[in-house]
C-alpha cells in the first residue's frame, strides 16, 4: 500500500492530466466539425443547402442544429407531420420532388430561413454503438431538376457513418468531461475539501456539512454542534474558526465544561482579581476575554451546572462581565461554537438546560453522524492518520493489510473517529519500520468484534469479511437503482454518497443498470 503523501501527489498528477482532458476539447471544436460537414456535403452532392438534425435521447425531441444559412438554433423538428420525423422514427431514407407548394414542417423552417425547399433527401444516422437512430441529414434542392436520385441515397448513406461517429463523439466527450469534473472535484475533496488543510469528506451526509459550514465560516453566527462523543465535534469547530474571516487569526479558545468543576467556573469564564479569593495571587482573565476577537468554542455544554447559567446568559446576550473579586466592565466580542453528546432539547425539557440559555446560545446547528454511518470515510481516515502518526513517531510501516482494512470497515466504531485514530496510533507505535500493519496487534475491542464475526455470518458460503462487504454494497446499489428507477442522483442521494461515487462502484461491481 502506498503511503498517503504518495498517493496525495499522484491525485494531484491526475488533477492536472483531467484539466487538460476537459481543456481539450469544447463545443467550439464541435460546432466547427459539424459546420464543415454542413458546408461540404452540398458541394459534393450538388445541392443547395445542408441541414442537420439530432436527437435528444432523454427528451427524444429532435433538433435542427446545424444547416446552410441557420442563424437560430432552437428549432425543433415535430416527429409527425416532418420529413425528419419520418425518416428516425422508420430508420428509412425519404426523398420528395415538387415540395414548394405543400404543407409541413420544411415550409415552416422555409419561413424561418427564408427559403424554397423544393426537393430533398433525408437519410437517418444510426448510432455506430447500438440500434438506434442519433439523428438525421438532409439534403435539400438537387440543382439537377431531376432530383435526389438512389445514387445520391447510397453515397449519403456512406458519408453520414462519419456524422454519426462525430455526434457520437461529441456525445462519449460530453460525459468523459462530466465525469472528469467529477473526479477532479473527487480529488479536491480526498486531498484538501475545505482548502484549509487535511479533511475527510467521502459520504455526502459530511459534504452537506462542509458545505454549510463554508457558508456559515465567515459570518458571525453562533453555532451549535451536536454528535456523540469522538465524532469530530472540535474538528467542525475549529473548521469554522479557520474560514476567511477577521477572526481566523485572533484566538480560538476551547473550553470542556465537563472538565470544569463547579465551583471554579466562574472564575473559568469570568476571570478574577488579585486576592479575589484564597490562592488567587495574581489577576487572571476569564475564558471571555480571552476569546475576544476570536471564537469560543465550549464543549460539552450540557454539563454547565444551573447555578452559573443565569450569569452566563446575561454575558452572551450583553457581551460583557466583570472578574470575580473586581468592579470594572470588560467587553466582549467573540463567536460563540458550543457542542454536546447529549440533545439539549431533552436536557431542556428534563430541567437540567435553561430553556432562554438555550435559544440565545446558535442560530445554526450541525448534526455530526457517527463513523459507523459513514464507513466510507473509514480507509481514508485511516490513511490520514497514518501519514499524520508515522510522522510524528518517526516511524515508517509499509501500510494496512487488506484484512485491517475490512475489519475496520466492519466494526461498528463506538468512539467514532477518536478511538479510530488511537487505534492507528497503537498499530503503528507496535508495528516494526518497513513491516505491514495486521490485525494482530489490534486492541482487545477489534480483537473481539473480530472473534465474533464468524457467528454472525454462519449461514453464509463464506465468511470472508470484503466478500460479505462487496455483496452487501453490490445489493443496496441494486436496491437504490430499482427504488430511484434507474436514476443515478436519486440512488445517489438515498445511499448518502456522490453521483460519482455511484458511478464509480456500479463499474467495479459491474452492476447493470435498473
Amino acid at each position: 500500500m502506498h503511503r498517503p503523501t504518495e498517493l496525495n501527489r499522484r491525485l494531484e498528477t491526475l488533477k492536472s492530466l483531467l484539466e487538460r482532458i476537459h481543456r481539450s476539447w469544447g463545443p467550439a471544436d464541435f460546432e466547427s466539425l459539424m459546420r464543415f460537414f454542413v458546408d461540404i456535403l452540398p458541394r459534393l452532392t450538388q445541392a443547395e443547402r445542408c441541414s442537420v438534425f439530432v436527437v435528444d435521447q432523454t427528451t427524444e425531441n429532435i433538433w435542427l442544429k446545424f444547416g446552410t444559412g441557420l442563424t437560430e438554433k432552437a428549432i425543433i423538428a415535430p416527429m409527425q407531420g416532418s420529413v425528419v420525423g419520418e425518416a428516425i422514427s422508420t430508420g428509412r431514407t425519404v426523398i420528395r420532388d415538387r415540395l414548394e407548394h405543400s404543407s409541413g414542417f420544411h415550409a415552416i423552417t422555409d419561413k424561418k430561413t427564408d427559403f424554397t425547399t423544393r426537393n430533398l433527401l433525408c437519410v437517418p444516422i444510426r448510432s455506430l454503438a447500438g440500434d438506434y437512430t442519433i439523428g438525421a441529414v438532409e439534403l435539400l434542392n438537387k440543382q439537377d431538376q431531376a432530383g435526389f436520385t438512389p445514387d445520391d441515397e447510397s453515397w449519403l448513406r456512406q458519408l453520414v457513418k462519419y456524422l454519426a461517429l462525430s455526434i457520437e463523439h461529441n456525445s462519449v466527450t460530453e460525459e468523459i468531461i462530466e465525469i472528469t469534473r467529477g473526479m477532479h472535484q473527487e480529488i479536491a475533496w480526498a486531498v484538501d475539501p475545505m482548502g484549509q488543510g487535511r479533511y475527510v469528506a467521502e459520504s455526502m451526509a459530511m459534504r452537506r456539512i462542509f458545505t454549510l459550514v463554508q457558508q456559515i465560516g465567515p459570518l458571525p453566527v453562533n453555532v451549535f454542534i451536536t454528535g456523540e462523543s469522538g465524532s469530530g465535534k472540535e474538528v467542525i469547530a475549529r473548521l469554522i474558526h479557520k474560514l476567511p474571516d477577521e477572526r481566523r487569526t485572533r484566538p480560538f479558545v476551547a473550553v470542556n465544561c465537563s472538565a470544569i468543576p463547579e465551583t471554579l467556573m466562574e472564575s473559568e469564564f469570568f476571570g478574577h482579581e488579585k486576592g479575589a479569593f484564597t490562592g488567587a495571587s495574581t489577576s487572571r482573565m476569564g475564558r471571555f476575554e480571552e476569546a475576544t476577537g476570536g471564537t469560543l468554542f465550549l464543549d460539552e455544554i450540557a454539563e454547565m451546572p444551573l447555578s452559573i447559567q443565569p450569569r452566563f446568559l446575561r454575558a452572551i446576550q450583553e457581551m460583557e462581565g466583570v472578574r470575580l473579586g473586581g468592579n470594572k466592565i470588560h467587553r466582549y466580542h467573540f463567536r460563540l461554537i458550543s457542542a454536546s453528546s447529549r440533545d439539549l432539547r431533552d436536557e431542556v425539557k428534563a430541567g437540567r438546560f435553561r430553556e432562554d440559555l438555550f435559544f440565545r446560545l446558535f442560530s445554526i446547528d450541525i448534526r455530526l453522524p457517527p463513523l459507523r454511518e459513514r464507513r466510507e470515510e473509514i480507509l481514508p481516515l485511516m490513511l490520514l492518520f497514518l501519514e499524520q502518526v508515522s510522522e510524528r513517531f518517526k516511524k515508517k510501516p509499509k501500510g494496512f493489510s487488506s484484512e485491517l482494512v475490512a475489519l475496520f470497515e466492519a466494526y461498528s466504531w463506538p468512539g467514532n473517529v477518536r478511538q479510530l485514530e488511537h487505534e492507528v496510533e497503537r498499530l503503528v507505535a507496535l508495528t516494526p519500520d518497513g513491516e505491514t500493519i495486521t490485525v494482530q496487534h489490534c486492541s482487545s475491542h477489534l480483537l473481539e468484534a473480530r472473534s465474533s464475526a464468524p457467528t454472525r455470518a454462519t449461514s453464509a458460503d463464506t465468511l470472508s469479511l470484503p466478500e460479505q462487504r462487496r455483496r452487501l454494497e453490490i445489493d443496496l446499489i441494486q436496491q437504490a437503482l430499482q427504488r430511484s428507477h434507474g436514476n443515478k442522483v436519486r440512488a445517489a442521494e438515498l445511499l448518502e454518497i456522490t453521483r460519482q461515487s455511484l458511478h464509480n462502484k456500479i463499474r467495479q461491481h459491474r452492476i447493470a443498470d435498473a
